[in-house]
């Protein structure tokens, strides 16, 4: 890969093998390699993924031991691991079911981070099209809720790991990606507090350059007592999202392993 890279991109793997295939396939498809380095980290899959990736020559594949780990301590773990081979100004954090849909995505990315030399990262709470008439009656439902005097669920935003880019130098200024928490969690108010500017991107902009095939690991390997990925409502939601992006002519296309 050459030195002249400014990104490097961080994807954890984890038994997905069609996923990481789309996913490292069209990244390969829309972007100039020249311009990034690639690691992936391999969660002890132990399958045909990580078969699939030792093969690869145009990434960097680290593989670690999980050791009955969570599936956000084994993520989180693998960021702050791959992070110890970062040697470009920027890394990106990535899933392996987020699917790269436009060539200009690495430029959109480096133009929302490049705006200020204060800001340390760019990323977005979520990355999937809301329809806006559900978007309306959500915020309805919520104001209604405070109006009444009832318990509203009020989440901490932060960059989500799906796409999330981030100042080397600031990540590595701060904690890392675990600890114990989901991933980013705490370096993002860790880097709010540092006084950096944190800009998020909308999740109908970003949109517009990739795709995020929500819970699909975490779907396609269910986990004992996992309600909500175990459902077979999840499976038929994640199918029909795949066929949204057409991912054939990506998944037939071997000579992007090349």
């Amino acid at each position: 890969m050459s030195t002249s890279a400014a990104v490097t991109i961080i994807i954890p793997n984890y038994k997905t093998l069609e996923l990481t295939k789309l996913c490292l396939r069209s990244l390969r498809k829309y972007t100039d390699c020249s311009r990034i380095k690639v690691l992936v980290v391999d969660n002890n899959s132990n399958d045909e993924s990580l078969e699939y990736l030792r093969q690869l020559e145009w990434i960097t594949l680290l593989e670690r031991d999980t050791d009955g780990e969570s599936g956000p301590q084994m993520h989180a773990k693998a960021l702050d691991m791959a992070m110890e081979y970062v040697d470009t100004e920027y890394v990106m954090i990535m899933h392996t079911d987020t699917i790269v849909l436009n060539s200009s995505w690495l430029d959109f990315m480096l133009e929302k981070i490049r705006r200020s030399d204060n800001i340390a990262a760019v990323g977005s709470w979520k990355l999937e099209h809301v329809p806006a008439v559900k978007a309306f009656f959500k915020r309805w439902e919520t104001a209604i809720r405070r109006m009444l005097g009832r318990k509203v669920l009020d989440r901490e935003h932060y960059f989500r790991s799906h796409c999330a880019l981030y100042k080397s130098a600031a990540v590595r200024e701060s904690r890392g990606f675990y600890d114990g928490r989901s991933a980013g969690i705490s370096l993002f108010n860790i880097l709010r507090e540092k006084g950096y500017e944190l800009p998020f991107i909308e999740s109908e902009e970003l949109c517009r350059y990739m795709a995020h095939l929500n819970h699909a690991t975490m779907i396609l390997n269910p986990r004992t007592g996992d309600r909500k990925t175990a459902k077979a409502s999840a499976g038929r939601k994640l199918r029909s999202k795949l066929r949204s992006i057409n991912p054939e002519k990506i998944l037939n296309d071997d000579s992007l392993d090349n």
